[in-house]
């Protein structure tokens, strides 16, 4: 049996390179996803460690809900938090993630003090290549988000500096730190 012989509109081999392609793609975006769903459940872990604070993760994104929300009833302050962790060198937050976190601070007017929170966390690894890492320090970055600046899609880079991207080019911002309650391997923004 020929391994070149036509099936249906794809040869054997094609039909296995495809099917490879798309099972490489589907553990890449798992592997994302779990990475997600860790950084999400560290920081609530975090939070519920703290004394004061209670932290929920709110579930998928399909449903438009922040990836955390923290509230500290004590000092009538609450956090809606979007969270991203990777390993490449800059970290992405679409506009509309931000746009239902501010939605959802809003909402909760009872509060004194209401933050959108961008947490991002650089893995120890860096990504050089497919299946091809290198070491580095992990990195964690906890920004505010500046509610009267325009909602736009933002990108952190592993050096800390965030920039708006606007029409497709990249406009460094500056947006103030959080201090945490908790302990963090925050770095300071260069």
């Amino acid at each position: 049996m020929s391994l070149k012989r036509k099936s249906g509109t794809l040869t054997i081999l094609q039909q296995k390179k495809s099917q490879k392609s798309f099972s490489n793609n589907q553990k890449a975006a798992k592997t994302r996803r779990q990475r997600g769903y860790q950084w999400e459940d560290t920081i609530v872990k975090r939070f519920k460690n703290t004394e004061n604070w209670k932290a929920f993760r709110l579930g998928s994104p399909s449903i438009a809900l922040p990836d955390v929300l923290a509230v500290n009833t004590k000092n009538s302050t609450i956090f809606t938090i979007e969270a991203k962790s990777g390993t490449s060198t800059s970290l992405q937050v679409p506009a509309d993630q931000i746009e239902r976190c501010l939605e959802w601070i809003k909402t909760f007017d009872i509060y004194e003090k209401r933050s959108v929170l961008l947490a991002f966390k650089f893995l120890s690894k860096k990504r050089i290549d497919i299946g091809k890492y290198e070491s580095r320090e992990l990195r964690e970055y906890f920004k505010i988000w500046d509610d009267s600046r325009e909602i736009t899609d933002c990108i952190c880079t592993y050096e800390g500096k965030f920039f708006a991207r606007i029409e497709g080019v990249r406009e460094e911002i500056h947006l103030k730190e959080c201090q945490m309650p908790f302990k963090t391997k925050q770095r300071t923004s260069a």
